[in-house]
């Protein structure tokens, strides 16, 4: 298959994934930079941050940090503690971005919450190059962001609004993911177990500090029911396609 042949084919089919992102990450980008304009930061400003930082919870956070009293060690804690979720993320992601090759360095830089949602649970249609489809998914959510906030910026140095309460929109994406992977019948299992693992967190850790038990919770739950899982994969394929063939 010619080169960009396949890419233009992958970039096709990696689109249509994308557009609840872009739609999340339109206002949410479109919000954060108004926010960094109504603090005196200019569209510049929210450009670089999106494509150097490319975090949008720890963003927002930094607008606070940078009009506040210079903390390094505050900074950096509330960092790593923010996004600490990612080291689960990548190392989730080792085996399916193994035959990425140069690509790998970006996929892992870009990505994010909603990214891996996506790459994680998506499979390229036949005939459609892996690394090609997951760089591509990548890529749209990543000009989504940062464009949005570039647009953000330079509307907010012209428009003053009040933003309070917009944030909702990044749970409302979550929601349309959940929604998505509940549509695939061996992804539900997984769903669920997210859902309770996140519940009992929650109750055991409160609304500040239960991410990170919940994520090492659920990568413990699912490890360890692994094989199950599998097995309930396999059937459930072997199924459908008997179905197909009859």
């Amino acid at each position: 298959m010619n080169s960009n042949h396949e890419k233009f084919t992958a970039l096709k089919a990696a689109f249509p994934h994308t557009i609840p992102i872009l739609t999340g990450f339109t206002f949410l980008g479109l919000v954060y930079g108004m926010l960094m304009a109504s603090k005196g930061y200019g569209a510049g400003w929210s450009l670089l941050m999106s494509m150097v930082v490319f975090g949008g919870s720890i963003q927002y956070v930094a607008v606070t940090l940078l009009t506040a009293a210079f903390n390094p060690i505050q900074a950096l804690i509330l960092s790593l503690t923010i996004n600490a979720r990612h080291l689960f993320y990548g190392i989730s992601m080792l085996k399916k971005y193994s035959g990425t090759g140069k690509l790998k360095y970006f996929l892992i830089f870009a990505l994010c919450d909603e990214t891996y949602s996506l790459t994680s649970t998506k499979e390229p249609p036949k005939g459609v190059s892996a690394k090609w489809f997951y760089f591509w998914i990548t890529v749209l959510d990543y000009a989504y962001w940062v464009i949005a906030s570039f647009a953000g910026g330079l509307l907010g140095s012209l428009v003053k609004l009040d933003l309070e309460g917009l944030d909702f929109v990044l749970t409302a994406l979550f929601v349309v993911l959940f929604l998505e992977q509940w549509r695939e019948k061996e992804k539900r299992i997984p769903a669920v177990m997210g859902v309770i693992c996140s519940v009992i967190c929650l109750a055991v850790f409160g609304a500040d500090n239960f991410i990170i038990p919940a994520m090492i919770l659920l990568a413990v739950s699912l490890l360890g029911g692994k094989s199950k899982l599998s097995k309930a994969y396999h059937l459930e394929k072997t199924s459908e396609k008997a179905g197909d063939d009859q």
